[in-house]
C-alpha cells in the first residue's frame, strides 16, 4: 500500500469464499491484507496470505456476539484509521444491524437499521415490502407450523410444481437433517405434506414459503449487486447472468457461472426500490425471468453481497473501493451512480467451478456461447485461484476444492437441475 492511499482497517465476519472473495478484492484495490473474526475457518480462506482469521467459537450465537464485539470495541475504540466491519452471511449481517448502536462510535457500520432488516431478511415480509413499492415477485403463499398442522397448506393460488423454501434464512442455517435442502421443488400435494412434516419434526419454527414455480433452465435466473451510500443513494449496481447453478441438495441455487450483464430498466427499477426504502451498505438480489409475462421476478434479497459476488470484481467494479469511498475518503457522495458492464469489451466470465463442469452442464444457447468465446479469449476468472496468493498448499486445497464439483454434478445434477427457486 503507498502512501498517498486512503489509511483503514478492514475487518471481514466470517470465513467462507465471500470473504475470500472480498478480501481479494481488498488487497487488488490497496494491496493489503486484511482481518477476519469468524466461528470457525473454511476451506476457501485456508492457507491464504491475504488474510488473518481469528476463530471465536459460537461467533455466531447472539450472546457471544455481542460479548465479544464490546471487547474489540475496547480493543480499538483509540485505533489510528478508520475500522471497517462487513459481514459475509446472513447471522453476521443481521447481528451488525442489531448490534449497530453499540458499535458505531468505535467502527464504521454500513448496514440498515434493525427494524428495516427484519421487513427484508425474512422473505415473507420483503414480498410485502416488494408488493409496496411495486417489485414483482412470484406468486406466494405463507403459512406457520399451525396452518400445516390444520391442513391450510392443502390450498394454493397456483399448480403443481412450487417452490418451498424457508422464510428465514438464519433460522434454517442453524438446524440439520438428512435430505435438508437449501429449497425445494415439490411436485403434488402428497410430497408436500412430506417435506413439511419432515421440516417441522427437526425444530424449525419460522414460516415457509409456498410459492409458484417460475419455468426456466438457469440461464433464466439473474444477480444483482448494488451499493447504496449513508446519504440512502444507489451508487453502484452490477448485474450478472448467472448460467450454471451448484445442484448439490444443501447449495441449490449457489451460482457457480456469471457472465455479466447490462439492463438499464432493471438498474432503475432496484434503484427506485432501494432508494425509497432508505437502504445503506450491499445488497444482494436473486431473480428469475418469467418469459410468460417479460417480468423479473424477485426472490429475495441478501443484506450483504453475496458468495459468487466477485464476479463484480472481476469485471471491474471493485467490491471494497466503494465502501472505502463512502466512509473513509467521502469521495462517494460527488460520484454519479454507476450502472456496471455497458462495454462488452470488458466483460469477464466468473467460474466457481472446473470449465469443463460448465461446458458439460450449462444448457446451450447463445449466453452459454457467449461465455465459451470468453473463455476462448482468456477473459474468465474465479474468486479462490488468485496469482498473488497461490502458494503450494493453498493451490492443491482450491484444486481438489474445484475437482469434488464433477462428482456432485454427476450425483446430483439430473436430480435438481432447473430448481432455481
Amino acid at each position: 500500500m503507498n502512501d498517498n492511499q486512503p489509511k483503514f482497517t478492514p475487518i471481514l465476519l466470517g470465513s467462507d469464499i465471500n470473504v475470500y472473495g472480498m478480501a481479494r478484492s481488498f488487497h487488488e484495490a490497496y494491496g493489503m491484507k486484511v482481518k477476519a473474526w469468524s466461528s470457525g475457518k473454511l476451506a476457501a480462506t485456508r492457507y491464504t496470505n491475504i488474510v488473518d482469521i481469528e476463530t471465536i467459537p459460537n461467533f455466531e450465537d447472539d450472546n457471544v456476539f455481542i460479548e465479544t464485539m464490546r471487547k474489540k470495541v475496547e480493543e480499538y475504540k483509540n485505533h489510528p484509521e478508520p475500522v471497517i466491519l462487513i459481514a459475509c452471511g446472513d447471522a453476521y449481517a443481521e447481528l451488525l444491524s442489531k448490534y449497530k448502536d453499540d458499535l458505531k462510535e468505535t467502527f464504521i457500520v454500513p448496514y440498515i437499521d434493525y427494524d428495516l432488516l427484519e421487513k427484508l431478511n425474512h422473505k415473507d415480509t420483503f414480498y410485502q415490502t416488494a408488493e409496496e413499492y411495486d417489485l414483482p415477485y412470484p406468486k406466494t403463499k405463507i403459512i406457520d407450523e399451525e396452518q400445516f398442522n390444520n391442513g391450510d397448506y392443502q390450498t394454493l393460488p397456483f399448480d403443481y410444481p412450487i417452490a418451498l423454501k424457508p422464510a428465514n434464512s438464519v433460522k434454517w442455517a442453524e438446524i440439520s437433517f438428512p435430505g435438508k435442502k437449501k429449497a425445494y421443488t415439490i411436485q403434488d400435494e402428497a410430497e408436500l405434506k412430506r417435506s413439511l412434516e419432515q421440516i417441522y419434526a427437526h425444530n424449525y419454527r419460522d414460516r415457509i414459503i409456498l410459492q409458484e414455480f417460475i419455468p426456466g433452465d438457469d440461464s433464466n435466473m439473474r444477480v444483482l449487486n448494488a451499493y447504496v451510500d449513508q446519504d440512502h443513494q444507489v451508487k453502484m449496481m452490477c448485474l450478472g447472468h448467472p448460467l450454471l447453478e451448484d445442484p448439490t441438495p444443501h447449495s441449490i441455487g449457489n451460482y457457480v457461472a456469471i457472465i455479466p450483464e447490462y439492463n438499464q430498466a432493471l438498474y432503475e427499477r432496484v434503484q427506485s426500490f432501494l432508494e425509497a426504502i432508505k437502504f445503506t451498505g450491499y445488497a444482494n438480489f436473486d431473480m428469475k425471468y418469467d418469459y410468460r409475462d417479460g417480468e423479473f421476478k424477485f426472490f429475495e434479497i441478501n443484506l450483504r453481497q453475496g458468495r459468487s459476488s466477485f464476479y463484480v470484481t472481476l469485471n471491474g467494479y471493485n467490491l471494497a473501493e466503494w465502501v472505502v469511498k463512502d466512509y473513509v475518503t467521502g469521495e462517494l457522495s460527488s460520484q454519479p451512480t454507476t450502472y456496471a458492464n455497458q462495454a462488452g469489451n470488458k466483460h469477464m466470465l466468473w467460474l466457481g467451478v472446473p470449465e469443463k463442469v460448465f461446458k458439460k452442464y450449462a444448457v446451450d444457447n447463445k449466453d452459454k456461447d457467449y461465455a465459451l468465446e470468453l473463455i476462448r479469449q482468456g477473459r474468465v476468472g474465479t474468486t479462490v485461484f488468485y496469482d498473488k496468493d497461490m502458494g503450494f498448499k493453498r493451490f492443491v486445497l482450491m484444486k481438489y476444492m474445484f475437482h469434488n464439483y464433477i462428482g456432485r454434478f454427476k450425483k446430483y445434477f439430473e436430480e435438481n437441475k432447473g430448481q432455481n427457486i
